[in-house]
């Protein structure tokens, strides 16, 4: 019995070796690390944006018959020496802080691709540059400049503060990517879509900067953790998120000062803070395995 050429064409469909993103998911899935890091970041995310629809209090409001009050039916976390809800404070500074995380993730990864493969493909004058402005960077006091430009920006401008934030994370990783991108240079692809003419940028963005996806991958994942951690210090200094707007570092400071007396100020957003970079990093170590399965093996 002869097959068709629709039956043909399916039986080599489901012939076909699965795509590299399918065998990294599987990998990813498959690891239990993984599976609780994804399961616990996604109820954080969950419980940061869908919990304050179940709480009748906002983080501005105020209940001015219940000041420092322990835990109760009425306020789940307690309440703040201003009355404030500690719940619908502590969600909010969440929010922020992994909006932040994730911006500044995001920013940086992208900003280290684009410099390290300019770098290495380009060499010449252009790497010297981007080297020169990557290698001041490093030397320079990232905590303190973001100490010192912070207060400027006003309490609607915290996108500038993770603009700052991210241009602080990206240089060690840019290094990464130049020497990457100088191997990968010299694949037979990337010679033949030279050889065709090809523009180089189009190059760059075609073919070098998707074949590094996995290293940018694990990398804006370990960063998400980084940029929360850094804004959580620079917040807690008062340098950071600024009033009225909170976020984990402001509630940890307010928080700090009455943790002895009253430690539903200060443990539940102290233990959501741990919670949320600790499920970060077993994803990003998790990707990093699914990509790389060699890696742990030598571990």
């Amino acid at each position: 019995m002869t097959l068709s050429e629709e039956e043909l064409a399916e039986e080599l469909l489901e012939l076909r070796a699965p795509s590299r993103g399918k065998v990294v998911a599987r990998r990813f899935f498959e690891s239990r690390q993984g599976q609780a890091g994804f399961a616990v970041l996604a109820l954080m995310f969950l419980l940061a944006f869908a919990g304050p629809l179940f709480s009748q209090w906002t983080y501005t409001d105020k209940d001015f018959t219940a000041f420092m009050q322990p835990p109760s039916a009425r306020h789940w976390f307690g309440t703040l020496q201003t009355g404030a809800d500690v719940f619908a404070v502590t969600l909010r500074g969440m929010q922020k802080s992994l909006i932040v995380g994730l911006l500044a993730a995001l920013v940086s990864t992208a900003l280290a691709a684009v410099v390290g493969a300019f770098a290495g493909y380009f060499l010449g004058w252009t790497d010297r540059a981007l080297t020169w402005l990557t290698d001041l960077l490093l030397v320079l006091p990232a905590f303190l400049i973001l100490a010192i430009m912070s207060p400027l920006f006003g309490p609607g401008d915290w996108v500038l503060f993770v603009i700052m934030l991210a241009l602080f994370l990206w240089m060690v990783t840019s290094k990464i990517v130049r020497g990457m991108t100088i191997s990968l240079k010299q694949r037979e692809y990337v010679q033949a879509a030279r050889f065709m003419g090809v523009p180089a940028v189009r190059i760059i963005f075609r073919h070098v900067i998707p074949n590094l996806s996995s290293l940018l991958i694990v990398d804006a994942t370990l960063n998400v953790s980084a940029a929360i951690l850094t804004e959580t210090s620079l917040s807690y200094f008062g340098f950071g998120i600024q009033p009225p707007d909170v976020s984990f570092g402001t509630l940890i400071a307010d928080g700090s000062r009455t943790a002895l007396y009253a430690p539903w100020t200060f443990w539940f957003v102290a233990g959501l803070l741990i919670v949320t970079v600790l499920a970060v990093n077993l994803v990003g170590d998790a990707l990093r395995d699914a990509f790389d399965p060699g890696a742990k093996r030598s571990r």
